[in-house]
Formats: structure tokens, C-alpha cells, sequence
């Protein structure tokens, strides 16, 4: 992605039967995808749903093909399914019609997400995030993004620090920076170098720019250790790096991007501790630890 340069983008879809989305979600999640969306197709005789995600580049087809077999086998489907791939041209108009057509302001605990266009009644008791939608994943739609907020809205006080691996449009910092009203530093790291131009872009719109630090690449023995983290990735992401992310957190660790049906995978993975809770949202869940 190239921000406001970037004229047009590429479109890849596969249409599933409901039972099969997480598995086409996870695998663009595998592709260098922006993000992606799940729409219902009414059918005669079936319900069948199409997954669209988006890319800065024209995509493999072939490839975009096996790496949903491979998923499908990750979730316990069968791969021999036909994934028919479909692949348009976005031009950057047409997407941002259709995103102030019905992209509309979500509402999470004290956080009100909404795009730039929108009017959103005043009201002090609540923290307005503004994200434009240049198609980075994180616009605060995803069950995923909403759970983490909530979670960040419970747990996070002004005089924590905080930190966001993979951190996609900045969403949560810029959530963390707005309670924080920088008297802790707030650090996003995700390893798109593109997402982290875009997070930086939204953290000044949102005049919480001098507040959060923002960097390219993975988590590592290096970064900092805060009393709040918060990891929005995949099941298969979180478990190789769950010990750096509990040695990086000083308070309270935030998992999601995880299936409900995935629940067991994170529980062996942070044993012997105990989930403080354990959140849902639709087929999704958020994982919160409690460091000491």
C-alpha cells in the first residue's frame, strides 16, 4: 500500500459454505492481504458466503488456491474442496464510495471507531478514534479489533504503558493514547512497513502522534516491556511467541485474533497460568492473562 499514492488495489475472493470462512479468512491472513470481509450470498437451495480480501499487488490465483486447501485442513475441513478464485481491479474511488456508503461509526465501550466524514454527537465521556479507510486491516468493524478495545477499555488506566504487536492501522494505540493522555509511552510494531506508515498517518489525525511509537518489524528481546500488551494476531502466530509476549508484559496480556474453537490451543500453550477471562464476540474470543 502506498497511502494516498496507492490509485488502485486487487480484489481476490473465494466463495464457501459458512462453516469454511474461518479457514479462507486465516489463509489471506497467510497472503500478504490488507484485510478482508465476508459477505452472504442468498442461494436457492444453500447458503453460501464470499470472502474478499485485498492486496496492493495482483495475486497468484494458483497460490491463493492451495493456501486455502491448506487451511481448510488446518481447521479440521476437507482441502478437496474447488476453491474458485476471483480476482477484480479496486480503483481507489470506487472504494472509498463504498466505504461512506456503509461503513458506519461502532460504538465500544468508551471508544466511538468512525471515518473522518462521520458526525459524531459530542460527548466527554467518550473517545472518538478516527480511521481513514485506506484499507489497512484494523478499521474497528472486525470482532477481533472490537474485542481488544473492550478489553483495553476495562484494563487500561492513564498511568500504564502499552504496547500493540501487529498493530494494522494503529486502532488500538491510538485507543491506549487517548486514555493515556501521554503520562506512560504507548508502541505499536507490526512488520508491513506500509501498515505502520498508515498507523502513523491515522496517530497524527487523531493528535496522538507524539505519544505513540510506532516500528517495523517483529516482536523481539529488544522491545519494551509494558504493563499493558496486546497481541490481535492468529492462533498460529500467538503460540510461537506466547513467552517473549508474557515476558514483554508487566500487567495484563491480551490475546485474540483467535476461533472459539481454537480456545484449547491458547489454554495449553499459557498453562500452567489461568485466563483471567475469556471474552467472545460471534465465532471469536480474546484471551486475557494476568501477568503476576
Amino acid at each position: 500500500m502506498k497511502t494516498d499514492k496507492q490509485d488502485k488495489w486487487y480484489a481476490v475472493s473465494v466463495t464457501v459454505t459458512p462453516d469454511y470462512v474461518p479457514a479462507a479468512e486465516a489463509a489471506f491472513n497467510e497472503l500478504p492481504s490488507l484485510g478482508s470481509e465476508v459477505d452472504l450470498l442468498s442461494e436457492k437451495n444453500s447458503e453460501l458466503c464470499t470472502v474478499t480480501a485485498y492486496f496492493n499487488e495482483p495475486q497468484d490465483e494458483d497460490l491463493v488456491g492451495s493456501t486455502m486447501k491448506t487451511s481448510a485442513e488446518i481447521h479440521d475441513l476437507a482441502p478437496d474442496v474447488d476453491f474458485v478464485v476471483r480476482q477484480n481491479v479496486i480503483e481507489r474511488q470506487d472504494w472509498l464510495a463504498e466505504w461512506k456508503k456503509y461503513w458506519k461509526p461502532v460504538a465500544v465501550g468508551r471508544f466511538v471507531i468512525a471515518a473522518p466524514w462521520h458526525e459524531v454527537p459530542n460527548d466527554d465521556s467518550k473517545y472518538v478514534v478516527r480511521i481513514e479507510p485506506n484499507m489497512a486491516f484494523g478499521t474497528g468493524t472486525h470482532e477481533t479489533t472490537k474485542l481488544c478495545l473492550e478489553a483495553i477499555d476495562r484494563y487500561f488506566t492513564a498511568d500504564q504503558s502499552f504496547l500493540d504487536v501487529g498493530t494494522g492501522t494503529g486502532i488500538l494505540a491510538i485507543a491506549a493514547a487517548m486514555i493515556g493522555k501521554g503520562e506512560r509511552q504507548i508502541y505499536g510494531i507490526d512488520n508491513d512497513p506500509d501498515a505502520v506508515e498508515i498507523a502513523g498517518l491515522n496517530a497524527e489525525s487523531n493528535g496522538v502522534g507524539g505519544i505513540i511509537r510506532f516500528s517495523t518489524g517483529v516482536l523481539t528481546a529488544g522491545s519494551p516491556r509494558c504493563d499493558l500488551v496486546c497481541a490481535n494476531l492468529t492462533a498460529d502466530v500467538i503460540v510461537p511467541i506466547l513467552p517473549m509476549l508474557l515476558d514483554k508484559t508487566n500487567r495484563t496480556l491480551v490475546l485474540s485474533g483467535i476461533l472459539a474453537e481454537q480456545e484449547e490451543t491458547i489454554l495449553e500453550a499459557i498453562a500452567p497460568r489461568r485466563p483471567r477471562e475469556i471474552n467472545r464476540d460471534g465465532e471469536w474470543i480474546a484471551v486475557i492473562v494476568e501477568r503476576n
